[in-house]
């Protein structure tokens, strides 16, 4: 018989937002004498004296009703670690979804457990940690309370009011098992993991959630209001426990050896080429980290996703380096995917290509009341070799990049921060890019927030010119504000942004300058609470408009929309009416051999979209644009089809068309995607990805095994090719191979505090 585990319920705290006469959970951590083997059995005599925390109530399907199948957690901690145990009984065991054998795969689609803790209690911030009947390891950074993505706290990994960061990953253990009684979570989490104020006896923020997939049924210990998420922190119970003062010093040492050949070149070699490198986590306090990194390598991070561009701006591409995106949140300052202050990717990295990194440091946590981040990165130059003249050019000099960042948190949801990013060429100290930037959140209610931002840039005035008089040049700022309203029927925002025509954040992303944009949305959440295979309507309608600084109307957007959402988690669209304007002050190239004129293009169009049940087996997909376009016509189809086999293959096929039918002319173009992983265990697995994008004829491959220790540590095997499949007629480039690449990578986590 299965050990009764511990936390031991003391008190109710109530917290304004919660429930109609529900109240956040308070409870006491108990010190264990031996701690239990991690093997998700939960049958160490460690659980046994310890009473069970249960008392779950569903956000989903029925807000504040009590779960539908019975849930136990108990918490216990010695002085190394705090130790969870969940019993997540089911009298229907044959319905348990396993979900997919991978660390940090979706949640979504699969039933899991979730534990949030607030090691501060700051009621904003949180660590995640959950996982799966298959036994993966899913952690995760919430800031500012997750807000920014979607209803149920989201999956955002970086935004200006925050978010979610998933692939932030941490040092520490998790084992699961199954039985007819249903199935079992058993996680260890060092206290080296965590950061928290200074040891001894303290206050931590709790939360656990339940997923049960196959009727989509969400349940949570500190029960919350349909409209937050578990990542909504102000509402989450407390947990009193006494933590060790620790300080973390851990390195991470890697080798790596690598063949590539470049078949672009006259008479291609293969050039072998190897490196050592690491990075070293050093805790300067209990809450304060600093991180090293030398000679930094990403050649296991994965490829970007192909994508068509049938816009005037440029497209954005997301962060996938393991060192950037630890506490991306910190740093995170305006609008996210279209005007963002401080943006990785321009660290090396230059038109897709890599520039190396020679050694970089990152420092964040808590100084007092603030949170603060400062990152100094310098890299090497950059050199690549061009088809056309056949010659090696250089593409970046050797540049340092700085950012400092300060934030401090006020209650209800509310902050106020500021950040100054910069790069100077190391070499010519005339060539560099700064930026100032602040920053706010107000929260008033539990319903209602604001934010905004506002920045300046600084750039060297070109020879010949003169610089404004404030030592800026003119048109160097951008600056939003913004509202959102949220209640569990409502979704309300509106927003207004400016960026100037010279706003240049070098270390930033921006898509588009000279423009000032306005936008809003109102949305209806309807349920249909008698009707057991059908959750919700969700009826819509939004805005977007953009014009210059001089008042021309550069594009519009009305859309009007109505969702339907079923139990399983199946969902459709309709109508989906879309009532849009594009307008041109000069001709616009979509391609090379189609020119729009300039003038304004009012155009309709219908979209759709729909989904079959995503945690079954197999799962569809499906959408479309199809309507007017500039000047002619435009059809859009987009299509995955998704399948996974038992908790080990997984496998999906991606693609989307355009075909556009202009006056000027028209064209067809398409992207296809093909993803596979097999797990051999949650910490072996081999993926694919295989990319064709039409436009450029090319077939991308890259092909990952990886052999994991913790924390994303281990060993790397990578493969990548690119095919040229065109003819030289078409594109200029010969068919065949043009790049090919094998990599091994082995890094190891040393944690010399033990």
């Amino acid at each position: 018989m299965r050990a009764v585990l511990g936390l031991v319920a003391i008190s109710s705290l109530a917290v304004p937002g919660l429930l109609s006469g529900q109240q956040a959970p308070r409870a006491r951590a108990s010190e264990i004498a031996a701690p239990p083997v991690i093997d998700g059995r939960l049958d160490d005599d460690a659980w046994s004296g310890l009473e069970p925390l249960d008392g779950f109530t569903q956000r989903e399907p029925t807000e504040g009703q009590p779960v539908s199948q019975s849930t136990e957690v108990r918490v216990g901690y010695d002085g190394a670690a705090l130790y969870i145990g969940a019993w997540l009984l089911d009298d229907d065991p044959a319905g348990i979804v396993t979900g997919q054998t991978l660390r940090d795969a979706s949640l979504d689609d699969s039933d899991a457990f979730v534990v949030v803790l607030d090691t501060y209690l700051d009621r904003q911030n949180a660590l995640v940690f959950g996982t799966t009947p298959a036994g993966i390891e899913y952690d995760g950074q919430v800031t500012g309370e997750g807000v920014g993505g979607g209803r149920g706290g989201g999956r955002q990994q970086r935004g200006s009011a925050g978010g979610f960061n998933l692939n932030w990953d941490a040092s520490w253990e998790v084992a699961t098992s199954r039985d007819e009684r249903g199935w079992y979570a058993e996680m260890r989490i060092p206290f080296s993991t965590l950061r928290y104020g200074a040891g001894g006896p303290q206050d931590w923020g709790l939360n656990f959630e339940r997923k049960i997939r196959r009727n989509s049924e969400q349940s949570m210990w500190a029960p919350l209001p349909r409209q937050f998420g578990v990542y909504r922190v102000s509402l989450a119970g407390t947990l009193a426990l006494e933590a060790p003062a620790r300080r973390t010093v851990s390195i991470s040492p890697y080798a790596l050896m690598d063949g590539f050949r470049d078949y672009r070149v006259p008479s291609p070699e293969t050039d072998f080429g190897r490196q050592i490198g690491g990075d070293a986590k050093i805790g300067l306090n209990q809450s304060l980290t600093l991180d090293l990194t030398v000679n930094t390598d990403f050649a296991q991070a994965e490829v970007d996703d192909q994508q068509v561009n049938l816009t005037r701006f440029s497209l954005f591409f997301p962060e996938k380096r393991a060192f950037f995106l630890e506490n991306a949140g910190t740093f995170a300052v305006g609008a996210s995917r279209s005007a963002e202050l401080f943006f990785s990717r321009r660290i090396g990295l230059q038109g897709g290509r890599e520039v190396p990194i020679t050694a970089g440091a990152r420092m964040t946590g808590k100084v007092g009341a603030f949170q603060v981040g400062m990152l100094n990165i310098q890299t090497d130059e950059a050199f690549h070799f061009d088809d056309d003249t056949g010659l090696s050019e250089r593409i970046a000099p050797a540049n340092n990049f700085g950012v400092l960042r300060a934030y401090r948190e006020f209650g209800n949801r509310s902050q106020l921060g500021a950040i100054f990013v910069s790069r100077l060429n190391t070499a010519d100290a005339g060539d560099h890019n700064l930026t100032y930037g602040i920053d706010g959140r107000l929260g008033i209610g539990d319903a209602l927030t604001f934010n905004g931002w506002a920045s300046l840039t600084a750039t060297p005035v070109p020879t010949g010119e003169e610089a404004a008089g404030s030592g800026f040049n003119d048109g160097e700022y951008g600056f939003a504000g913004g509202m959102r309203y949220v209640t569990r029927d409502w979704q309300i925002t509106t927003g207004y942004r400016q960026i100037g025509d010279a706003f240049n954040p070098e270390v930033g992303f921006v898509n588009r300058r000279g423009y000032r944009q306005v936008n809003w949305r109102f949305l209806r959440h309807m349920r249909t609470e008698g009707v057991s295979w059908f959750r919700e309507f969700r009826p819509h309608i939004s805005g977007n408009s953009w014009w210059t600084l001089g008042g021309f109307n550069e594009s519009y957007l009305l859309h009007i929309d109505n969702h339907f959402q079923f139990e399983n988690g199946a969902f459709f669209q309709l109508p989906g009416f879309n009532f849009t304007g594009e307008g041109l002050e000069a001709p616009f190239a979509i391609r090379e051999d189609i020119v729009i004129p300039a003038g304004t293009y009012h155009n309709i169009d219908w979209e759709f979209r729909a989904n079959t049940n995503r945690g079954a087996p197999l799962s569809l997909s499906v959408g479309w644009d199809l309507g007017g376009f500039y000047s002619g016509t435009r059809f859009g189809p987009n299509a995955t089809l998704a399948y996974r086999y038992g908790d080990r293959l997984s496998a999906s096929l991606i693609t989307n068309y355009f075909d556009v039918r202009l006056d000027e002319g028209s064209f067809k173009t398409a992207v296809v995607r093909f993803n596979a992983s097999y797990s051999f265990t949650p910490r072996v697995y081999l993926q694919a990805n295989v990319q064709y994008n039409d436009d450029t004829k090319d077939v991308g491959t890259n092909i990952r095994f990886a052999w994991l220790d913790t924390a994303g540590t281990g060993l790397y095997v990578v493969w990548n090719d690119t095919n040229h499949t065109g003819s030289l007629e078409r594109t200029g480039i010969m068919a065949g191979p043009k790049q090919r690449q094998l990599v091994v990578k082995y890094s190891r986590l040393f944690n010399l505090t033990g």
